[in-house]
């Protein structure tokens, strides 16, 4: 397969890019997943709206710094007017979106907003408010992934499967395709190398790879299922932390075992090596996991904090 998507819906005046869009949809998705959550826990409509407000900024930010100290360091430490603007300075000033956000950041802001959101908005242990969000948070990261295959970013290994795509933007940059093409529109150029006959060899260059996010979001479909289970038709939720780790130890482990058909992505995997930085960030949030299952236990007095 030939993977060549524009970078978004072209409305002429506006470009809806996919990955935003992909955020959008978790996001809203989310949103309408803990609805009837709230409705069940009898907690008000307007802190489900709070709820969303924190979990959008949490995300955003945490996903971003987490690009940045854990991944990308190096780079950052010398633009850092880069870190929170959605544009880059070299060669010259230009708009590229947020391109970079790491889901081990976004974890931890989304738990350190959810411990202020439980003691000042919704006033319940913070493992409660754990429990329930992370069942959108699961479907959430579906889309983000599917937003990553969009993007052509965060791609696998080579490989000969017959499941190997070939990622034209990837291996090839806009900078590259227009010397090459000598089309200047960059969508157009993208497609003239792939569908002209006269750039077969430049399309045979480019290597077959696992499309790892698409396996990722697989694997995320089911942890959702199995989290929606959980809550609706089991009284795991009745003891606090539970589904949370669950969540923890299902995700992440996808995480580190996807990262095994992953192309290296930098970051900590160079000082430390065995691992690749996923796997080496994926692993506390494993064992927290673990740790809840064997902790949790349903509340003796009512959830409410003095």
């Amino acid at each position: 397969m030939i993977w060549n998507p524009t970078e978004g819906i072209d409305l002429g005046f506006f470009t809806i890019r996919y990955y935003s869009l992909m955020f959008v949809i978790a996001f809203g998705l989310g949103w309408y997943i803990m609805k009837p959550i709230f409705k069940r826990e009898n907690i008000a409509q307007d802190k489900l709206d709070t709820l969303f407000i924190w979990t959008v900024i949490a995300t955003l930010l945490g996903a971003r710094l987490g690009q940045v100290f854990f991944y990308d360091w190096e780079y950052f430490r010398n633009n850092p007017m880069e870190i929170l603007l959605p544009v880059k300075f070299e060669p010259k000033l230009h708009f590229t979106g947020f391109q970079g956000l790491a889901s081990h950041g976004a974890a931890i802001a989304i738990i350190i907003a959810m411990y202020f959101y439980s003691k000042n908005v919704i006033h319940k242990p913070i493992l409660w408010i754990l429990d329930r969000i992370v069942i959108p948070v699961a479907s959430g990261a579906i889309f983000v992934r599917i937003g990553n295959f969009f993007n052509s970013e965060i791609v696998g290994k080579v490989t000969d499967s017959p499941l190997g795509i070939r990622f034209v933007r990837d291996y090839y940059s806009p900078k590259e395709v227009v010397n090459l093409t000598k089309i200047t529109d960059v969508n157009q150029a993208y497609e003239t190398l792939v569908t002209d006959p006269k750039y077969a060899a430049l399309l045979e260059r480019v290597p077959l790879k696992h499309a790892a996010q698409l396996y990722e979001a697989i694997a995320y479909v089911f942890v959702f299922f199995i989290l929606f289970f959980l809550y609706w038709k089991t009284k795991t939720a009745e003891k606090h932390g539970l589904i949370f780790g669950y969540f923890l130890i299902l995700l992440w482990s996808v995480r580190f075992v996807v990262e095994y058909v992953k192309e290296s992505q930098g970051g900590i995997e160079e000082t430390f090596g065995l691992f690749s930085t996923g796997q080496w960030l994926s692993i506390p949030f494993i064992l927290l996991g673990i740790y809840y299952l064997f902790v949790a236990e349903k509340p003796i007095e009512d959830d409410i904090i003095k």
